[in-house]
Parts: structure tokens; C-alpha cells; sequence
């Protein structure tokens, strides 16, 4: 256990350079808005003509939300995403802005994918880098809705702000940093709320009482056999949000590390779906 919470803080410290590294070397120096609360906090940066700095920003902006996540999300959960903002802030103060480059698109191009990468594997690890992804979850469980429903407006809100009060060119490059970054995501990890798990298994009984150990989730086991081997399996189907993703493949690998596991994206749930 000290061992996986020392790989998940060590994923997380670096998760956050990454995203102060795409800031400082290439969002900021070309005016290029990133998603979120870094975005907004970048925005009302250069609102104040600097005089108040993204890092101080994003990290009060965050203050309320862990706040919000705490009683609301989970603990663990939210702890780790304040560890990713303050670690964020920290590196976005102690990193010097520097232009690498004068081309407008090559930085929306790099500091989406360079920041991607750091949102991507702080994910995939069960964490986030808080703002508004633990303010989408508080919301979507009150009006289950999708979270991208939150984030694009957010995300709208910013881009549209920025290309009012700084011109529309930068507005529509901080699309092409946004859309980078997206598909940069969906590849490490996932952009979807919810997510549909089928486990193939033969320790179905194991598996069943190590997930609701661990989660609390509805699981429907069906009946399978193997057309090769003709062996007697199970499926194991349960509805996840994309936050419950990294415990669940803890369980599998230490249970069944065999288990055939295919993970769906969700676009909706009829019926009853646990959202405390």
C-alpha cells in the first residue's frame, strides 16, 4: 500500500510539472488559453496585466473546490487532486516563462499535448488536477448529466472572454491547444464519465467480493464459455465513473490477472445508477 500511494504521488509531482512546463514554455508566452480553472486563472492573470500570477491564482481558485471535493467526492481522491494543484502552482511560480518558440501554432500544438500528457497519467492514476473536473462530478451527480456538458461550457466561457478582450485569434489557437490536448487524453486515459467494464473470468465469486470491497457498484454476472477451449467463464458487466477506473484494475490484477477486460465508453445510463 505505501508503495502504490509513493508510484501515485511520484505520477501526480510529475503530471504537474508537466502542465507548468506547457504553460510557462508555451501557453503563456503566446497568450493561448488552457481548459479549466488553469485557463480561467490564466485569463484573470492577464485581466490584472499580470500583476497577480496563474500559479497564486490557480491555487486559490482551487481552495473553495477541495473544499466542495472533500465533502462530496471522496477524501482520497480529492487529496491527491489539491497535492496536483499546489504542486502545479509551485512549478508554474519556480519555472521561468520562456518563449521556445515565435510560431503561434507549434506552442497550441505542444503545450496542449506536453500538457496533456501530465493531465492524462494523473488521471489514469486516480487522480485529477482538481478545478473543474471535482466541480463537473459534484454536478453531474446532482442533475446526472455528463460531465463534458460542465467542462464545455467552462472551456466556451474562457475562449470566448479571451477572444472579446484579446483578440479572436487567440481565441480560436486556444482551440486548436484544446482539441490537442483532448485527443492526447482519450488516448492515455478517458474523457468519459461513465465507462462500461466486461471481465471475463473464472474467479467470478473472488472477483465479486474484492470489487464490492472497493467500490460500491451494481455487478451483473452472466454465464459464458470460451468457443476455443469450450471452458465455463463468467461475465462480470458493472458501470463505472472514469474516476473509479484505476481501483478497479488494482482488483482485477490482484484477483485475476488473466481476466479478459474490455472497457466501453458510456454515453448514457436508464435506471438506477449510485451517484453518491
Amino acid at each position: 500500500m505505501v508503495l502504490l500511494h509513493t508510484k501515485k504521488l511520484i505520477v501526480v509531482i510529475i503530471g504537474a510539472f508537466l502542465n507548468a512546463l506547457a504553460m510557462n514554455l508555451f501557453l503563456i508566452p503566446a497568450k493561448i488559453y488552457s481548459s479549466g480553472f488553469t485557463g480561467a486563472a490564466q485569463l484573470l492573470s492577464n485581466i490584472f496585466h499580470g500583476g497577480i500570477s496563474t500559479g497564486v491564482l490557480l491555487f486559490v481558485l482551487n481552495i473553495p473546490v477541495t473544499i466542495l471535493g472533500w465533502m462530496k467526492v471522496g477524501k482520497s481522491f480529492t487529496l491527491y487532486s489539491f497535492i496536483s494543484v499546489a504542486l502545479m502552482s509551485f512549478f508554474l511560480e519556480v519555472l521561468p516563462i520562456y518563449e521556445v518558440s515565435n510560431d503561434i501554432f507549434l506552442n497550441a500544438v505542444f503545450g496542449g499535448v506536453i500538457m496533456a500528457v501530465g493531465v492524462g497519467f494523473t488521471l489514469k492514476w486516480g487522480a485529477s488536477t482538481g478545478g473543474m473536473d471535482i466541480i463537473a462530478m459534484v454536478l453531474s451527480r446532482v442533475k446526472d448529466k455528463p460531465v463534458g456538458t460542465y467542462l464545455f461550457t467552462m472551456n466556451a466561457f474562457i475562449i470566448v472572454t479571451a477572444g472579446y478582450l484579446f483578440g479572436w485569434e487567440k481565441a480560436l489557437y486556444t482551440l486548436v491547444a484544446l482539441y490537442a490536448s483532448t485527443r492526447v487524453i482519450d488516448a492515455i486515459h478517458t474523457r468519459h464519465e461513465k465507462l462500461t467494464v466486461l471481465i471475463v473470468t473464472k474467479k467470478a465469486e473472488e472477483l465479486k467480493a474484492a470489487i464490492y470491497a472497493k467500490l460500491v457498484r451494481g455487478i451483473t454476472t452472466i454465464p459464458a464459455k470460451g468457443a476455443y477451449t469450450n471452458e465455463h467463464k463468467d461475465v462480470m458487466m458493472i458501470v463505472i465513473t472514469r474516476y473509479e477506473l484505476f481501483d478497479l484494475e488494482r482488483v482485477i490484477n490482484e484477483v485475476d490477472p488473466s481476466a479478459f477486460t474490455n472497457v466501453v465508453q458510456t454515453s448514457a445510463v436508464l435506471g438506477f445508477f449510485r451517484k453518491e
